[in-house]
């Protein structure tokens, strides 16, 4: 092979690398915009006032749901806001890495129809700087592993209020 030949060859080799970068590079930021499309709120805005309330600021996502993240006995999770659900709703798989004992079972109306739910209670749920203790919740080990729904067990403990595109969780320590 004669010199002009390897150059040519080391730069289409180049300029495949290149490419494979440039791809690998795009699918990464794509999907950082992606995610945060999904959940605006990894590490929401808050304030404390000088009573000591705190009020967190939920953006709300592309597709007019709050999510946000937290967590459930020190182990991170994202939480969909759900008034609509009367409990704090866990997945199995995250139940057993929070440490959550299932006690008791019942039945629960979700929108795939009845499931068989296990009752259990939350030591500690973190929302932001607002800290929630001995929360009622139920573990559902037909739900997706990927997202809790924080439901009124907990939200009853904060004051809501929506403007516009965002939702502010009120919060005054007892």
């Amino acid at each position: 092979m004669n010199p002009h030949q390897e150059t040519q060859r080391i730069g289409q080799g180049m300029i495949a690398a290149g490419f494979v970068l440039g791809i690998a590079l795009l699918t990464w930021f794509f999907s950082g915009v992606e995610d945060r499309a999904r959940n605006p709120n990894r590490d929401p805005a808050w304030t404390t006032s000088a009573g000591g309330s705190i009020d967190v600021v939920l953006e709300r996502n592309r597709a007019g749901h709050y999510v946000m993240n937290g967590s459930i006995n020190g182990v991170t999770t994202e939480f969909l806001l759900d008034t609509g659900a009367t409990d704090v709703v866990i997945p199995a798989a995250l139940a057993g890495t929070a440490g959550l004992e299932p006690r008791g079972t019942s039945r629960a109306m979700t929108a795939n129809g009845p499931v068989t739910v296990y009752g259990t209670t939350i030591a500690r749920l973190e929302l932001g700087p607002i800290v929630l203790r001995e929360v009622r919740a139920s573990i559902n080990p037909a739900m997706d592993d990927s997202i809790v729904l924080l439901g009124m067990s907990a939200l009853r403990q904060v004051e809501l209020t929506q403007r516009g595109n965002t939702l502010t969780l009120h919060y005054l320590p007892d």
